[in-house]
């Protein structure tokens, strides 16, 4: 008897040992010392649990076997049963890995977590949902630490939850393996009647027993840094939020047990202390956080004016990458700013603030923008090699990165560990394959929806079961038809270019400063091309393979760096090779792909273009388009405006459709225009107003652009309009002022007056005025021809009707502009219009606005003159999304920018009606749900 009782009394210490634990290795060694002692094999999980709280009975023992049996009485277990015969691979040893492997194995599924780790080395503390609070206490957290949110108390390190977990893991037969790194999966053999293998693991080391483990089921649950093949990634953004974490020693003193907890302080909510923060420190921040645990933990958000002020970071970038990059921070510099911000925090009440050491060796302090959150497109997948079928899911950070200021990271990495495990059982039950793929995605869609206010609140009911955690579940939202690429039965295209796109590092992270829905991305992107000739934007993908779409962006803004004119638009390799190296060269934009790869045919993946195209957006976004200041060649002019005809002569050319000659010499017109660009004819005589000798370069390769442009839209004019054009004596040269957006008022300038001669008004007296208006602009500008401009007026005088106002002009636009500066833009005219802007310009380019008012004035009167144009607008009013019909204010629905019917305002999945404010948006897609 008294030999029982002294083996009891060992058999409790050893447990005890193994309760007490505090490091990961240390509670392996006492687990391994215990189950020898009591000579039980964890490798059968069968009986493992039973016959160990059989051997172990003090009442410490008994309380916890309580807690784990009253879990397991859940009928969705079916008292272990559920999964018998399943074999199960996890991936990481986090805290949702863990999670998910005690669901597992108490469903009676064979479990092995790998974890390429050997200790639990992170500092930073969770802050927990109170469901998941009430989950670990029902798991006997209470019982593995005592101080387990005690009161008000929800946070926790991830040290003591990833031990808390390890601990319960173990005691219901999970293998779990230190020092093994998941490589990748190895299918199985083709030759199944001689190796009749399953889908096993390549990993580091090799010889590892776990290298021989054949599972049905696996599970990534590796964080960011997913190494499962075969699952896309997808990313929500917000504007940029620099965040700065660090954890100091905390030496449980009494002093420090007294410094009051910040649960999160957002700048709104409590202004005076921020302000006297940047008052007295310089430090400006958003927000701050303070916990206090096994460490003392600060996460806090810092403006970027904040940083480069204190020296924290050395060069401002517009990408974040670079901003962020480990040679664009003073360490130094951080870790005082990270000091000083906890010291003001905590109102100077920690007596010391040392770093505690992450698992490097160096101070635990990080910075990274937070505010990029990843995830995956699809929960799970299933491929089938030679008759063996695998399971492929993700939960954790894998699955849906956290939302760092609502903490959402443990709490929905539980549930999808929930959910993970209902689907495991599903599917080791029989259910079809493309069923249990479709019923995880239903429910995958409602997890980044999940905060603590719409989730049930009987935490009691909570099970593996997603309707007991769910209100209003809808499992079959998504049909099996609609999962069936998830069903992968031949070899797997390779995801790693999308992978690697999202990888998050601290302090090195690449991310897109601001958000930009893909609509108005590509809207962006088309307004850039307009006026490049056959290059027509119609998405965010197959438009820009050729590569001719990145040359044409990069030379609207920097047409120095390209000359577009000689590009090849037949050769994309060539175009698409050339805008990559000069994006990297000049702008620190890295290549999205090679051109090795898209020759192969490779579709352009959406995700990875919009974020490509973002940099652009964020490059040139509000940057005005290079001052032109250049002067069109009297060439270039001479086939714009008039034609090569003989002295004294009078043409009336009509342009029609299948008009025999006039088509011909409307093709002549354009052949010849588009020689003079080519061969750059018009250089020989450009005059560049206020440049220097060193700038006139650029400014060449501006007017090409311009011209080009130009060319681009009298090629893409209707050829079904009258003009009459006047070849004076004296008018053999010509020059004109050409900018971005001068040049396109005078084609519709031109292009009006056609449209008057349909309407029986005669165009002759238009012509002599707007030629004359010409001549008077260049004289104006150029002294020399000055004299010329009166000698020709002496022969002239019967056409004197038509500038005889030009003298008084100055004094006219001046009082206009006076009187009307108090009035707003956008409500003005054409006219007023001009004359507001001619103030803004230098004197050389504003002539040109008095250009476009005086040509608007003459079109106007003759317009009077003949009756009334038809308007060429549709009434204003807003067009419905959902049926593209009018809707008016009453009767409409506005979200996300976009109107809608009440009743057209629908789910696009399911077609239910959808509340304003109770719905989400599907940024990609342009979808509600």
């Amino acid at each position: 008897m008294g030999e029982t009782e002294e083996e009891r009394d060992n058999v409790g210490k050893l447990f005890e040992n193994f309760v007490q634990a505090s490091t990961c290795k240390g509670a392996l060694q006492a687990y391994n010392v215990l189950c020898r002692k009591l000579d039980l094999d964890p490798a059968d999980n069968g009986t493992f649990y039973s016959s160990l709280k059989a051997k172990v009975t003090t009442w410490k023992a008994k309380a916890l076997w309580s807690k784990l049996d009253k879990r397991m009485s859940h009928k969705e277990y079916k008292k272990g049963q559920s999964c018998v015969g399943t074999k199960c691979l996890i991936i990481g040893g986090g805290p949702c890995g863990l999670r998910t492997a005690i669901e597992l194995a108490l469903m009676g599924a064979k479990v092995v977590v790998i974890e390429k780790r050997d200790s639990f080395s992170r500092n930073n503390v969770l802050h927990l949902w109170p469901y998941t609070i009430h989950d670990l206490r029902g798991l006997g957290a209470k019982k593995f630490c005592g101080k387990f949110c005690a009161g008000a108390i929800d946070h926790i390190s991830i040290q003591q939850l990833q031990l808390i977990l390890l601990k319960v893991a173990l005691l219901v037969a999970v293998e779990f393996h230190i020092n093994v790194e998941f490589v990748k999966l190895l299918e199985p053999p083709e030759d199944q009647e001689n190796e009749a293998l399953g889908w096993r693991a390549a990993i580091r080391p090799a010889d590892h027993p776990v290298a021989n483990f054949e599972f049905d089921v696996v599970v990534g649950a590796d964080g960011r840094r997913n190494t499962l093949e075969g699952f896309k990634r997808k990313e929500f953004r917000g504007k940029l939020a620099i965040a700065i974490t660090a954890n100091f020693i905390n030496r449980n003193t009494t002093a420090e047990a007294k410094v009051e907890e910040i649960s999160g302080v957002a700048f709104i909510f409590n202004q005076k202390f921020f302000l006297d923060l940047k008052e007295e420190t310089g430090i400006d921040l958003e927000n701050i956080v303070y916990y206090r645990d096994n460490t003392h933990y600060f996460v806090m958000t810092a403006k970027k004016q904040s940083l480069l002020d204190k020296g924290v970071v050395i060069n401002d970038y517009i990408e974040t990458q670079k901003l962020l990059s480990s040679e664009n921070v003073n360490q130094e510099a951080l870790l005082c700013y990270a000091r000083e911000a906890a010291d003001f925090g905590t109102n100077y009440q920690l007596p010391t603030l040392d770093f505690a050491m992450n698992h490097c060796g160096q101070p635990d302090v990080a910075m990274f923008d937070f505010t990029s959150m990843h995830a995956s497109e699809n929960a799970a997948l299933v491929r089938e090699r030679f008759g063996h079928q695998l399971l492929v899911a993700l939960v954790g950070d894998s699955l849906l990165e956290p939302f760092w200021p609502m903490g959402t990271g443990c709490a929905r990495g539980f549930l999808a560990a929930f959910d993970t495990a209902w689907m495991v059982k599903s599917w080791s039950q029989g259910r079809t394959v493309l069923e249990v793929l479709a019923e995880r995605e239903s429910i995958y869609r409602l997890l980044p929806q999940t905060t603590p206010e719409n989730i049930a609140k009987n935490f009691e009911q909570y099970t593996i079961d997603p309707g007991t955690r769910y209100p209003n579940l809808n499992s079959s939202c998504v049909r099996p038809h609609q999962v069936r690429h998830l069903y992968i039965s031949g070899e797997l295209n390779s995801c790693s270019l999308e992978r690697a796109a999202t990888i998050r590092r601290p302090v090195n992270l690449s991310r897109r400063e601001s958000d930009i829905r893909p609509t108005r991305l590509l809207t962006w992107c088309q307004k850039q091309m307009d006026g490049y000739r056959n290059l027509i934007i119609t998405d965010l993908t197959s438009s820009w393979k050729s590569g001719i779409a990145l040359c044409a962006l990069i030379h609207r803004f920097k047409p120095q760096l390209i000359d577009f004119d000689s590009l090849n638009e037949e050769d994309h390799a060539a175009n698409l090779q050339l805008a990559l190296d000069i994006s990297e060269r000049e702008f620190g934009i890295r290549p999205f792909t090679s051109v090795k790869e898209l020759s192969e045919d490779q579709e352009l993946d959406k995700t990875t273009m919009i974020t490509y195209l973002s940099k652009y957006y964020e490059l040139f976004r509000g940057t005005p388009l290079p001052a032109s200041g250049t002067l069109l060649s009297s060439t270039v002019l001479y086939y714009l405006v008039l034609f090569r005809m003989k002295r004294s002569q009078t043409v009336q050319i009509q342009f029609t459709k299948g008009g025999g000659n006039s088509a011909v010499i409307w093709k002549r017109f354009v052949v010849k225009l588009r020689t003079c660009v080519k061969h750059n004819h018009y250089f020989k005589n450009t005059v560049i107003v206020g440049s220097s000798r060193e700038s006139r370069e650029p400014k060449e390769n501006k007017v090409r652009s311009m011209a080009t442009q130009l060319l681009a839209k009298f090629e893409n004019t209707p050829m079904g309009c009258e003009i009459n054009v006047i070849r004076q004596p004296s008018f053999h040269t010509a020059t004109l002022l050409f900018s971005s957006r001068q040049y396109t008022l005078s084609c519709q300038s031109l292009l009006l007056i056609g449209k008057v001669e349909q309407k029986g008004l005669s165009s002759f007296s238009c012509i002599v005025r707007i030629k004359w208006l010409l001549v008077y602009l260049i004289m104006s500008t150029h002294r020399k021809l000055r004299i010329c401009w009166w000698k020709n007026v002496s022969h002239c005088t019967e056409e004197t009707d038509g500038f005889s106002f030009i003298p008084v002009l100055p004094v006219i636009l001046q009082k206009k502009a006076q009187t009307q500066q108090a009035r707003e833009f956008q409500t003005k005219s054409i006219k007023e219009k001009a004359v507001h802007l001619s103030g803004l310009f230098s004197a050389d380019s504003s002539a040109v606005l008095k250009f476009i008012f005086i040509i608007t004035q003459q079109l106007n009167h003759c317009v009077s003159q003949g009756g009334s144009v038809r308007r060429a607008f549709p009434p204003s009013g807003d067009k419905c999304h959902s049926c593209e019909r009018r809707v008016y204010m009453v009767e409409r629905v506005c979200t996300e920018g976009l109107y809608f019917h009440r009743e057209c305002f629908r789910c696009s999945t399911c077609s239910s009606a959808l509340r304003q404010g109770a719905h989400a948006f599907d940024s990609e897609q342009g979808s509600y749900h």
